[in-house]
């Protein structure tokens, strides 16, 4: 059976008991508070560009997308047929009519190489392979800017996830610090049952303050109680008092927002899209994104939904696809033309892909399986030359056919419009070796800058 999504919205309860995001625990990573506090008091006001990246967890269908071959054979060309956009010669999914009234402020990649063919955002996050990591890991892009940028100003926090706590793990990963320190995690407020790293303790509610102190009290009639552990707590209280902000809080408090601006994104469900590992497909998670770049944020990631269709008995491709693309295509839609009507759309870039692309060939039970030859990615804002499509494929979608683009040619691309250059700038790894943040074999896209 294909995901159904009507189901009711559910949302936890927070300071004003309404709708809010599901914020399931405190999560900062393994983030000590001398790291945090530290964070915090980074020197001065900084420029504020900013990017937003939506993983479409599983690995959406290319072909069916943004690249789709109304001349191959039936079992390759799937079910659906192409539009025409605003740019004259760019044509994409039928499913996806709003975007195809914006494909202006697109630049969309039909020709992505280089995944190496996991089921984890891992590739994603970080521009790098699992294998051969430097000592201490590669940091995810939100790590390296928080590291090289620091906060945008006092009581702001530079790297924010708001990717779900998924089973599979993989697809549910926010972002690691790697190398760049722990200081640099992101927070993750959607992450449940993460530790906040004060013994062990776990907040049950960021905004339940009644329960935050009933946990501390208990610590206290536990542990010795000597001034280490005073200082400790001192250090706390003030960690904590930036994570509750008022910034960061109405930034998650979607009730703030206008009604009409929610519904114009479509809001959505926290209920899993589909079966098994995945996460929600919920458009709220477009707003907040919006929502914590003004308020601060540098990086935002998203894990949208559940793309890894593989076919019947849990709906095949073409069912899946139309139930997630029609919401995908209002919440997107919604964001370029938020950000554009607040003035933030050069400052801001938007990313959206997925680990890997999708079989050509249909197989039996009417789904498609994986394919890391050749993936599809969208880009938007950050100054950049929209309006255009950059590489192709063959006739079956199979292979790139010319202008390949690497997962590190977009990181490249995204470094550059935080006004950064990958080609000159390091980072220590833990032995204090200095990394790169890209491979010099990959540039910025000359195509879009």
């Amino acid at each position: 059976m294909a995901f159904n999504r009507n189901t009711p919205s559910s949302f936890c309860d927070g300071i004003s008991r309404r709708s809010m995001l599901k914020i399931g625990a405190l999560a900062i990573g393994g983030l000590s508070l001398p790291q945090l506090l530290a964070a915090e008091s980074a020197s001065g006001r900084k420029s504020h560009k900013s990017t937003i990246m939506v993983f479409l967890s599983g690995g959406p269908p290319h072909q069916d997308m943004v690249d789709l071959k109304t001349e191959a054979p039936v079992e390759i060309r799937g079910e659906f047929n192409p539009i025409n956009t605003n740019v004259p010669g760019i044509e994409i999914c039928e499913h996806l009519p709003l975007l195809a009234q914006r494909a202006d402020r697109l630049a969309i990649i039909r020709s992505l190489v280089g995944s190496e063919g996991r089921h984890a955002a891992f590739q994603c996050n970080t521009g790098h392979m699992v294998l051969g990591q430097p000592p201490g890991g590669w940091p995810s892009f939100g790590s390296a800017i928080s590291k090289l940028q620091g906060p945008v100003e006092s009581g702001t926090l530079p790297f924010v996830s708001l990717t779900p706590k998924m089973k599979g793990g993989g697809w549910g990963d926010p972002g690691q610090a790697g190398f760049a320190g722990q200081a640099h995690a992101p927070f993750a407020p959607n992450y449940e049952q993460a530790r906040l790293g004060l013994n062990g303790i776990s907040v049950s509610s960021l905004y339940n303050r009644q329960s935050l102190r009933k946990s501390m009290d208990r610590l206290k009639q536990t542990a010795e109680f000597d001034r280490a552990l005073d200082a400790f707590d001192a250090q706390y209280q003030a960690a904590f008092g930036i994570l509750t902000s008022n910034q960061l809080m109405d930034a998650l408090d979607l009730e703030k927002e206008d009604p009409r601006i929610r519904d114009r994104y479509g809001r959505g469900t926290n209920e899993n899209a589909g079966y098994g590992d995945a996460g929600p497909i919920n458009n709220d998670y477009f707003l907040a994104a919006r929502r914590l770049v003004e308020a601060g944020a540098r990086v935002v990631t998203v894990a949208y939904g559940r793309w890894d269709w593989h076919g019947r008995p849990h709906g095949t491709n073409f069912e899946n696809a139309r139930d997630h693309f029609p919401i995908f295509d209002q919440g997107l839609s919604a964001l370029l033309d938020d950000l554009r009507e607040r003035g933030m759309e050069r400052d801001t870039t938007v990313l959206v892909w997925g680990e890997f692309g999708r079989t050509p060939r249909i197989n039996k039970n009417g789904g498609r399986d994986h394919w890391p030859q050749v993936a599809c990615a969208m880009l938007a804002g950050g100054g950049m030359r929209t309006g255009q499509v950059i590489g192709s494929t063959n006739k079956y979608a199979e292979f790139p056919k010319d202008r390949p683009v690497h997962f590190q040619d977009i990181f490249a691309t995204l470094y550059h419009n935080m006004g950064l250059d990958a080609e000159s700038i390091t980072l220590p790894d833990v032995t204090g070796r200095p990394q790169y943040l890209v491979d010099h074999v990959y540039q910025p896209l000359p195509e879009l800058i």
